[in-house]
This record gives C-alpha cells, sequence and structure tokens, in this order.
C-alpha cells in the first residue's frame, strides 16, 4: 500500500478526493488530512507519506511555501490546482504531475500509477516550477525540464535551436552543439513550444524560428 496525505484547505475538495482515491486507487491509504501551510507541514513530518496530494493556494500560504519549509523528503508531490491555462503550462514545462479541479478519476488513476514507475520529484523540480509561475506572469524567458534514461535537464527554451522526432523519443539540439534525447515524443513539445517561436517544419523536425538567420 501507498501511504498518502491530502493537503487542501477546502473540505469539500478533500473529501471528492478521498472519495475518488477509494473508488479508484485500492493500492492508496490516506493515512491523514490537513487544510494549510502549518497543518500540513506537522502531518507529513508525523506521518512520513510516500504520497502527497498539495493544494497550490490556501489560506495560510501556498504548497511552495510547505515545500520550502519541509525541505528534502522523500514523498512525491502531486499538485492539485484550480488555475488558469497559462499556469497549467508551468506544470507541464517543468515536468511535475498535477490533477485540474475537479479532479478527473481518471487523471487520479493515471497520476498513481506513474507515482509507483518513476523516481521521486527532486527539490530542483518544485524550484523550477515556482519560476515557470513567476515567468508566465512576467513574459520572461521560461526553462523546461527536459527527461532523458539517465538524468533531468533544465534547460532554458532560448538555448534549443531545433527539435528531431526519433520515433517514442526526441532529440533537443542546443545552441552550444550538445544533444539531449528525450524519452517523449515530439507531439509534446510541440504544444509546448508553439507559442516560444518553434515551427514545424517537416514532419520530424521542430525549428526555433529566433534562431533561423537565413532561409
Amino acid at each position: 500500500m501507498l501511504k498518502a496525505v491530502i493537503i487542501d484547505d477546502g473540505l469539500q475538495a478533500r473529501a471528492a478526493l478521498l472519495a475518488d482515491l477509494k473508488d479508484h486507487c485500492p493500492q492508496v491509504e490516506v493515512i491523514g488530512e490537513a487544510d494549510g501551510v502549518q497543518t500540513g507541514l506537522a502531518l507529513i513530518r508525523k506521518e512520513s507519506p510516500d504520497l502527497v496530494f498539495l493544494d497550490i493556494k490556501m489560506n495560510d500560504g501556498t504548497g511552495f511555501d510547505l515545500l520550502e519549509k519541509i525541505g528534502k523528503g522523500a514523498f512525491k508531490v502531486v499538485f492539485t490546482t484550480a488555475f488558469n491555462d497559462q499556469a497549467i503550462r508551468a506544470f507541464r514545462f517543468s515536468a511535475i504531475d498535477y490533477l485540474l479541479k475537479p479532479i478527473d478519476p481518471q487523471d487520479l488513476k493515471r497520476a498513481v500509477d506513474k507515482f509507483q514507475d518513476e523516481k521521486q520529484n527532486s527539490q530542483d523540480h518544485y524550484r523550477l516550477l515556482l519560476d515557470n509561475f513567476r515567468q508566465f506572469s512576467s513574459g520572461q524567458s521560461k526553462k523546461i525540464a527536459l527527461n532523458t534514461q539517465e538524468k533531468l535537464y533544465f534547460v532554458s527554451v532560448n538555448d534549443i535551436f531545433r527539435c528531431e522526432s526519433d520515433s517514442n523519443y526526441t532529440s533537443f539540439f542546443l545552441v552550444d552543439g550538445s544533444k539531449i534525447l528525450v524519452t517523449k515524443t515530439m507531439k509534446e513539445y510541440e504544444d509546448l513550444l508553439d507559442s516560444h517561436g518553434f515551427i514545424r517544419v517537416h514532419h520530424s523536425h521542430i525549428v526555433n524560428i529566433n534562431r533561423v538567420r537565413e532561409f
């Protein structure tokens, strides 16, 4: 069994998530609930869960405040959020799991299954997500998390020259001449990068138009 806690300042939101977990994720045991940053900190320290379902905006702070205060922990975080489309792109750029409220039970099941298959999210993940939230609001350049089979890279979008499809993988070519082979299809990145000057020039190639000198 996976031990989980729910941290959300909405009583109905916690109740709905708890019911969905019981119905669709029998491998998850919810061992506690909290309604804010301070109560959430106490709960995590007491119970040492495997999985934390964490709201972003709460009455006494944010989920980011909690993560900064808890430091490194042996748990995985799945954010629950009611944010808009722009903020959701920040999650996708950062390769962080999230559930959009109201939570779809099938999305919940996929998130739990993914947790069982993947490694622990790092603190760098959370810092990148927070940075991307701020940058999406200010219009500054952004970083994207690229997962390979060996490690996780955090790359500035402006430093990507082009992407090339390689079956179920994607090769990222950077302006410094390096190459990163990522374990996702190019379609997923095309959707993310289309508003940042990237265009598809071939069925297997996406190019950063800002880096093109001549045609």
